[in-house]
Parts: C-alpha cells; sequence; structure tokens
C-alpha cells in the first residue's frame, strides 16, 4: 500500500555516499582497477549471492550461487569451506570478494574469491568471535575487522583487528569496547568504531591508522556526554571526509533519544545533535541523509498491516533540519540495510519485523510501498543500467522492479538459502 508524505522539502538527490556496514577490501596485484578479464562463466554482468545450505546428496553444502544479472538466471555455484557464508563485500577494483562466514557457536573466518576464476583463492583468516561489520580502506590493503566478543586482558570485551590483506595476516588488534561496527572515511584516514557505551566511553572510537604500530595511540575514545552521543550504532561520511554524521540510537537501543550530530573530522569537535524519531541506518546522496530506525511503540497509520512501525527521516545537511514535517511510516524492525535503486527508489531493509521487513521509498514521489513478504531483509543490491534491485529476503532471493515497486514476473529460485548478494562487474 501507498500512501503520501505530506511536508517534504526536497527530493533527494543523486547518491554520491554510501553507508555501509559491509565491506570494501582487496588482496595483490591491484594495477588493474577494473574487473574486464574475462571471467570463467563468461558473463558480462554478475551477481554473487551466498547460499549456506545448497542441497546435496548427503545433505548441504555452502557455495557462492553465480547470476547472470542481465537475464536473471543462475549459472553455477563456487564451493566453499568457509562455515555459514553471509556477509559479502566486492573489493574496490572488483578483482576479489571477501565473504565472511560463521556466526555464534562457529568457526568465525573470511574467504577471499577471485571473481575472474570464480573459486576461492588463499587460506581463509581466522577470527577470534562473530562479526558483523568489516571494512577496508580505499587503499585496498588493510582492512578491519569489528570482533564485539573478542577477550582482552584487564578490559572490556570487544577488538578492532587490522588486516593485511596482501600478506592475508593480522596486523593489530585495538581494544575498543563491545567493538560492533566500522567506518571508514573515503581517503582512508579515518575509522569510526560503534561499541558499548561502558564507565567513561561513550561508544565512539576513532581510529587513526597512520599512529598504528607507532609510540601514540591510534584510538581515541569519545567520552560520555549524553548531548553529544547517546548509543551511537553507525556513522556516515561527507563526500570531502570533513565530517561525519554519527547516528545515535537513542530510545531504540536503551538509550534516550534518537538524533544525528555532525562531527567535524578536522578537530573531532561535534555539532548539537538533530532529533530524529529513530536511527539506526542512514545514507547520504548529495546534502541529503537518509535516516531510518524503529521509535518504540510507534502505532503505525491506519490501513497498513502492522501494528507498529518505523521511521524514515530525510534529513537537509546543509542547514542541518529534517525535510519531512511529518512521519514517513516503514517496516518495524532493526534496520541496518538501505540502498537507491534506480528511478530514485530507496529500498530500507530490517531484520525482527512484525510484518514484512523491506520497506520501499519514491524519493520522487514521496511515497511508501511495502513488500508483502515477511522475514528479515540480509541483502540488497541494485543492478545497474537495469531498473531492477536484487533483495534477499526471508531466505529467498527477491527481484523487485523499480518502475512498479513490486516483484517483476520473472525470479530466480534459490535452493537452500539466500543470504547475502553483490554485483562483482
Amino acid at each position: 500500500m501507498r500512501f503520501g508524505v505530506p511536508g517534504l522539502k526536497e527530493k533527494a538527490a543523486p547518491i554520491f555516499v554510501l553507508l555501509g556496514t559491509l565491506f570494501l577490501v582487496s588482496c595483490a596485484n591491484y594495477s588493474n582497477p577494473s574487473s574486464n578479464n574475462r571471467n570463467t562463466t563468461g558473463l558480462k554482468l554478475r551477481a554473487f549471492v551466498t547460499n549456506p545450505l545448497r542441497p546435496t546428496g548427503f545433505g548441504s553444502t555452502p557455495v557462492i550461487e553465480v547470476i547472470d544479472a542481465l537475464n536473471d538466471k543462475l549459472s553455477g555455484p563456487i564451493s566453499l569451506s568457509t562455515a555459514q557464508p553471509g556477509t559479502m563485500a566486492v573489493f574496490p577494483n572488483k578483482r576479489f570478494t571477501l565473504v565472511y562466514g560463521g556466526g555464534s557457536g562457529s568457526n568465525n573466518s573470511i574467504a577471499i574469491i577471485n571473481n575472474a576464476q570464480e573459486a576461492v583463492v588463499g587460506s581463509a583468516l581466522s577470527l577470534p568471535g562473530p562479526s558483523e561489520s568489516m571494512v577496508v580502506s580505499p587503499d585496498n590493503v588493510t582492512g578491519y575487522v569489528a570482533v564485539p566478543s573478542a577477550s582482552v586482558n584487564g578490559r572490556s570485551q570487544g577488538v578492532v583487528q587490522v588486516l593485511n590483506l596482501n600478506t592475508n595476516t593480522i596486523t593489530a588488534t585495538l581494544p575498543v569496547p563491545g567493538a560492533r561496527f566500522v567506518a571508514v572515511s573515503h581517503n582512508g584516514n579515518r575509522v569510526l568504531v560503534f561499541g558499548n557505551p561502558i564507565g567513561t566511553f561513550s561508544g565512539l572510537a576513532l581510529i587513526t591508522p597512520s599512529l598504528i604500530g607507532t609510540s601514540q595511540n591510534p584510538v581515541f575514545e569519545f567520552p560520555v556526554d549524553p548531548a553529544e552521543y547517546d548509543h551511537p550504532v553507525g556513522g556516515v561520511f561527507s563526500s570531502d571526509d570533513s565530517t561525519a554524521y554519527i547516528l545515535n540510537c537513542g530510545a531504540e537501543c536503551t538509550g534516550t533519544a534518537a538524533s544525528v550530530t555532525a562531527l567535524n573530522m578536522n578537530t573531532n569537535a561535534p555539532g548539537l545533535p538533530l532529533a530524529v524519531e529513530a536511527a539506526t541506518i542512514g545514507m547520504l546522496s548529495g546534502t541529503t541523509l537518509f535516516v531510518a530506525g524503529t521509535p518504540p511503540g510507534t502505532s503505525c497509520p491506519s490501513g497498513t498491516a502492522g501494528q507498529t512501525c518505523g521511521t524514515l527521516s530525510v534529513i537537509d545537511t546543509a542547514s542541518m533540519t529534517v525535510s519531512n514535517q511529518s512521519p514517513i511510516f516503514i517496516t518495524d524492525g532493526y534496520h541496518n540495510r538501505m540502498e537507491m535503486g534506480a528511478n530514485g527508489q530507496l529500498f530500507i531493509g530490517a531484520r525482527t519485523c512484525s510484518t514484512g521487513c523491506l520497506s520501499i521509498f519514491d524519493t520522487n514521489q514521496s511515497k511508501v510501498n511495502f513488500s508483502s513478504d515477511t522475514g528479515d531483509v540480509t541483502g540488497i543490491q541494485p543492478i545497474t543500467t537495469r531498473n531492477v534491485v536484487y533483495v534477499c529476503e526471508n531466505d529467498e532471493l527477491r527481484i523487485y522492479d523499480t518502475t512498479t515497486d513490486k516483484l517483476q514476473a520473472n525470479q530466480i529460485d534459490i535452493i537452500g538459502q539466500a543470504v547475502d548478494v553483490k554485483l562483482v562487474d
């Protein structure tokens, strides 16, 4: 069902910057920034889908499904030894893809896929615990992995592991209490870490990569100040890296009030927090910042399927004001996926929802369309040059038409479990 959003002052600009809890990395031989090398399947545009439960004659096996993203057809699997493969990240030069595998009670590791060969290369990199957030510097060599449950002598659990992806080694382990999410600047000079507020620690830390391995501490922990940070869970860098927009989860994360704080990355000085309904995921498009979350106990408008709803805020970063004068209602749950598809269609995914977990916001018409599917959204991938978006939803791969915001007629049946999806060309 669609409904209008009164009071939206401006439309979304073309997207320039994306937030990601996902990570971008590379391995060796980065001289060619493109992936024009002919791949094994010979497809011009491919998508990878992680599938931990592809059936075999003796049970199931973990694979990556290779999809012809121009024709929406399965092409064949890439075998994996990684347990429970889930989140992926495509290297900036498109030559490799990282696959995180593991979870509670499992061996946690990262496998590297050669995109041209469509095969695993080297050995998996072991992690000391589960992770849901990894990033890699624009140098395509240095990776950062948040491991919230990693033990630290004399301190609270939680570390950020620094990876050298040329040598496939861990080069540093940086303690940050409850380190759960990481975000890297476009120039790679700063890494934000979002952990657990504890004692005098606000939950927000800053890593200066140039100080790693020196006598100076590369980690700065921002002190507690409820007027500036209230359970920060994510950050979005401006295109010039001068500002990071910190997403304060507030009441949704047992805090007080959700907000967005503009942090000056040159001085580490925060601006006044801008109050929003909720904030767990965000994406910057030009000077427009989209922020989504679920305020506790928010009722849905009449005529919608859910009893409780989340909200979307549209922020003008030039003036640091909220553009929509009335709430934009979306599905509830914990929102942690956001991508802009063709035709200005903003796809917002969540987990643990009461009904469907996918909302599509039409930035041109200021309307929201809800998916009829139930279950968590674990991956969203717009297909370049096409009016379609691939969504991993309720363990299925769904293909949405951005001209209608509905499922297209031709769908792909992933036998097993579709967890994440990424374009690799």
